[in-house]
Parts: C-alpha cells; sequence; structure tokens
C-alpha cells in the first residue's frame, strides 16, 4: 500500500515556537491553512483533543467544507461524549464531507489531564472503557433497528440510529505504547498510532501490536501511523542550524511557561525521554532533542537534514510497515507548503518507481 500523509489542523496563527496568548478562533487562518494541507497533497489532518482546546468536531465540520479530498480526524476522549452521541456526530460529520471522516480515540495519557472533565477511571480501565466505546459506535454504524446493550460501562436500550456513515463504516484509529494499549489496537483499531522512536523500537512496537492482533484470530492486521516533527534546509548543515534555533526557542518556552520536570505519566512520553537519554540523533536523522527540552509532552522527535534525507528516513519507516506518516514543523503554515514542495513528492517518486520496477519483475 501506498505512504499516506497526515498533518495537523491549527485554528489559528499560534505556534510552539510563537506563541500568541489567548488566541481565539482566525477564521481566515483556518480556511487558509486548509487549504494549503490539501494543495501541499496530504492525505489527512488531525484534529487534537484537550480539555482546555476548541470543539474538533466544529473546526472538522468547516474544514470538510473548504477541502475536497483531505480527510480531517477527529481525537475523542470517550469519558467526553456519551457514544450513541459520538455514534451520530461522526456520521453526521462523514456525510457532510462525502464520506472523509476518520476517528482516533484516545485512552487518556495523564490522570491529571483526565479528572479535569470528571473522568477518574484508572489507565487500565481507560484502555478496557475504550474497547468497549469503539464496539458500540461500529455496531450503531452498522445496524438499522433498535438495539440494547450492558456493558461494564455503557448501558442503554432501544437505541436505534437513522445516521449512517457513507461507506458503512468510519476507520478507528486508537495509539499508545503501553501493553494495552497494544492489546486494544490489536484486537479493535483499523489504525494503530505511534510516536517517532528508533526504528529498532518502532518494529518491535509494531510486532507488538500484531502479536495481540494474531492472539484474538483477527485475519487483517491494523495500518501504522507514526509521527515526526522535520525540521528541513537545503544543506545539512543549514538544517542542523535550524534545529538549534528550533531547539533554543523551545527551551525559551520551556522556561517561561515553566514545563514540569516530573517524569510524565503516559508510557509514550516516558519512553521517547529514555530514547533521549540513550543519545541525540539516531538511524538516519532522528533528534530527540526537542523530547528531552519539552518533556516529551506530545509528539516531539524530529528528523533533521535535507528535503532527500528525511524522506529517505520517512522510507526506512515505510519499510518497517508505517504506511500512514504524520509529520508536522514548528512553523506550522510555511512547514506544510515546504513538505509539500520539498519532501512528499520525493517520497512518492520512490514508491511509485518502486512499484514500477516490482510490477516488471
Amino acid at each position: 500500500m501506498p505512504a499516506e500523509f497526515i498533518s495537523l489542523t491549527y485554528p489559528n496563527a499560534s505556534t510552539e515556537l510563537s506563541p500568541i496568548p489567548k488566541a481565539g478562533i482566525d477564521n481566515k487562518f483556518l480556511v487558509r491553512y486548509a487549504r494549503a494541507v490539501e494543495d501541499a497533497g496530504f492525505d489527512y489532518t488531525l484534529l487534537p483533543y484537550s480539555s482546555s482546546s476548541f470543539d474538533n468536531f466544529t473546526i472538522a465540520a468547516t474544514i470538510s467544507q473548504h477541502t475536497e479530498k483531505v480527510r480531517p480526524i477527529v481525537a475523542l476522549r470517550p469519558n467526553t461524549v456519551y457514544p450513541t452521541v459520538a455514534a451520530r456526530s461522526l456520521a453526521t460529520l462523514d456525510q457532510l464531507s462525502d464520506g472523509r471522516a476518520v476517528l482516533h480515540v484516545i485512552a487518556g495519557g495523564s490522570n491529571q489531564e483526565q479528572a479535569r472533565e470528571g473522568d477518574f477511571l484508572s489507565k487500565a480501565a481507560r484502555y478496557e472503557r475504550a474497547e468497549e466505546y469503539i464496539g458500540i459506535l461500529r455496531r450503531a454504524w452498522r445496524e438499522h433497528t433498535a438495539f440494547d446493550h450492558r456493558g461494564k460501562y455503557y448501558e442503554f436500550e432501544d437505541f436505534r440510529n437513522d445516521v449512517h456513515p457513507v461507506n458503512g463504516t468510519i476507520p478507528v484509529s486508537i495509539g499508545g505504547s503501553s501493553d494495552a494499549a497494544y492489546r486494544i489496537g490489536g484486537e479493535s483499531a483499523d489504525i494503530f498510532g505511534l510516536w517517532g522512536e528508533p526504528l529498532a523500537e518502532t518494529a518491535e512496537q509494531i510486532a507488538s501490536v500484531d502479536a495481540a492482533a494474531a492472539a484474538v484470530g483477527r485475519k487483517d492486521r491494523p495500518r501504522y501511523w507514526v509521527t515526526f516533527r522535520p525540521i528541513i534546509a537545503p544543506t545539512e548543515e543549514l538544517a542542523w542550524e535550524k534545529a538549534k534555533r528550533v531547539l533554543t526557542a523551545l527551551e525559551q518556552n520551556a522556561a517561561t511557561n515553566s514545563t514540569s520536570a516530573v517524569r510524565p505519566e503516559n508510557v509514550g512520553s516516558q519512553r521517547l525521554l529514555d530514547i533521549a537519554a540513550r543519545g541525540e540523533v539516531h538511524d538516519r536523522a532522528l533528534w530527540t532533542a526537542p523530547a528531552t527540552v519539552t518533556n516529551a509532552q506530545g509528539a516531539s522527535t524530529a528528523l533533521v537534514g535535507t528535503p532527500e534525507t528525511v524522506a529517505a528516513a520517512i522510507l526506512d519507516y515505510v519499510d518497517l510497515g508505517a504506511t500512514l506518516v504524520s509529520i508536522r514543523g514548528y512553523d506550522n503554515y510555511n512547514d506544510v507548503i515546504d513538505y509539500g514542495r520539498y519532501v512528499l513528492p520525493l517520497i512518492r517518486q520512490e514508491l511509485a518507481q518502486r512499484e514500477r520496477t516490482s510490477s516488471h519483475h
């Protein structure tokens, strides 16, 4: 399967390097950015979730009306929307976008962040609940007659859904780096999301999820999604100079915001910090310093180099089986344009060339 690319949507011009305090939604920027993502050749755009952020369903619906191809991925925490409501909301978005909706389920990596919206379940229970949630969504999308549900976390009677996805269902993604995440991803996910770790560790994670899928007799396997923050320039030297400037700005912001040095609860961030402690550069171009400075808050490993180096590094992951590649930079709008101009075409050309070569043999 050819590689597909995921961006991240931003509702205004604020960036990690140049934050705009209390920035609201900038409608013109949002539309321009969404069109830039589409023009750059991205296949998907992620609408992230936090307890303090804008409603991503509304933003996804807006994007769907100003683009034709790019697929909005709505990140959703099961504690925030009852599954019967989420099933209809997602199917509504899917119809509005002519079948482009994708769901990313977040079990929840921080007890403190979950508690902000009234969720006090343990991490193990949160993953268990996510599994039940996904099952209800799929049933609501599939069935045209009323049904009851009595589970551990949800119970309802005589629910009937009249809002169905264009293609009968909606792809469901889940992510994580814990054993519980691998198990539920292997059993239930269409797509499994990973942060940008070195190749060897990424291969181990993919094998863990595949094993979980095999253990329940699943015939197919999830598609794998891996995330990086590429920093590109015309030469290697310029790319590393740019990377150092990014790091300086991240350090200044961390000092200003007194970013907590308490070790994060989620296994994904812990793994990134451990990898960073082993070395600053891994494989072809994987740079871990931003993870150290930001305490691995979210996707925080970079790929540094010329477009050719970064494209080759991404292809290494595609070769492992990560056919969905999420890339976002630190200069949000301009980086989308640069990736579309200089990186995505190189990867697509190489994959097309391989396809032609293999078809001739």
